[in-house]
């Protein structure tokens, strides 16, 4: 039986060697994803031949795991995963299964395999040079909401350093009391996340941005590079109430931190309705397909 842990910290180097040997664009494959649901998804990884395996949200009578990320034999290591599974008593599943991982694990388990897709899980992936410039017809509503928010010369974008992170939190704070918390379970596990985030932002190497309107902190958002050409972003927060403040701290943010990349991973929808029409709205280059994938 394989020996899972929780990641810490200390963890952290191997890890992300692990992902950026794969290099992915899934948003899975980030240990600040990893670290920050670690608690809330039950969230355990292990070093198995050379793999980053990571398991998760599992149920009594299954064990779900990622696609292991590394270099070397992966058909070694999804034969453990499956043994450590059957060792258990459950059955082995796979999520946030790639395309290509999909037609491995055809290749290698061609009589037992069930693959099932559901488009809440999908990735939206932009073009960072479109998030930065927002240009032609289908953006306009954009520029207008952000020319909105700069009406008044009152407004302002700064980096998220330390000692403006109890400003982002007590910002956050009014948000999911007005706007979420106590509305629906994601909002609340997402809070957690939150909390993690700010809570270990320097030693996760988190970057971030804030937006400031009469002085006042209106939005924030936290990401960090992804792999060579994507950036992901883990949380953006903004008052709705304030106009524009959503585009703008999504503009802004690309602007200031995305210029060196092709991409950025705006992570998945969770089927919320209202979720999938903002991101939409932004016009995905990609939307990145992921299956689950039960070996029987």
């Amino acid at each position: 039986m394989i020996k899972f842990k929780r990641p810490t910290l200390e963890d952290q180097d191997w890890m992300r060697e692990k992902i950026a040997q794969s290099d992915l664009r899934g948003c899975e494959y980030s240990f600040g994803n990893l670290f920050i649901w670690r608690n809330v998804s039950d969230v355990k990884v292990a070093l198995v031949e050379g793999f980053l395996c990571v398991t998760g949200d599992s149920k009594e009578n299954e064990v779900i795991y990622n696609y292991p990320v590394g270099s070397g034999d992966d058909q070694k290591v999804l034969q453990l995963l499956i043994e450590d599974a059957k060792e258990k008593g459950c059955i082995p599943r796979f999520r946030g299964v790639l395309e290509e991982q999909k037609e491995r694990l055809k290749e290698l388990f061609p009589n037992n395999i069930e693959v099932v897709t559901n488009e809440a899980d999908w990735d939206y992936i932009y073009d960072v040079e479109k998030l930065t410039n927002l240009p032609g017809k289908h953006y306009h509503g954009k520029r207008n909401h952000i020319a909105r928010f700069k009406d008044e010369d009152d407004w302002g974008y700064e980096v998220i350093t330390e000692d403006k992170i109890e400003e982002c939190k007590k910002m956050n704070q009014i948000w999911c009391e007005e706007y979420g918390c106590g509305k629906s379970e994601s909002a609340k596990l997402e809070q957690c996340a939150v909390e993690q985030s700010f809570l270990h932002f320097k030693e996760l190497g988190f970057e971030g941005g804030l937006l400031r309107k009469a002085g006042e902190v209106v939005a924030f958002t936290i990401g960090e590079p992804l792999n060579s050409d994507t950036y992901v972003v883990h949380i953006e927060k903004a008052f709705p109430q304030v106009q524009g403040s959503y585009p703008m701290i999504n503009q802004q943010f690309v602007a200031h931190n995305m210029q060196q990349f092709t991409y950025v991973n705006r992570e998945e929808d969770i089927g919320d309705e209202g979720i999938r029409k903002a991101k939409m709205s932004y016009k995905p280059s990609i939307h990145l397909k992921k299956y689950v994938v039960t070996i029987k």
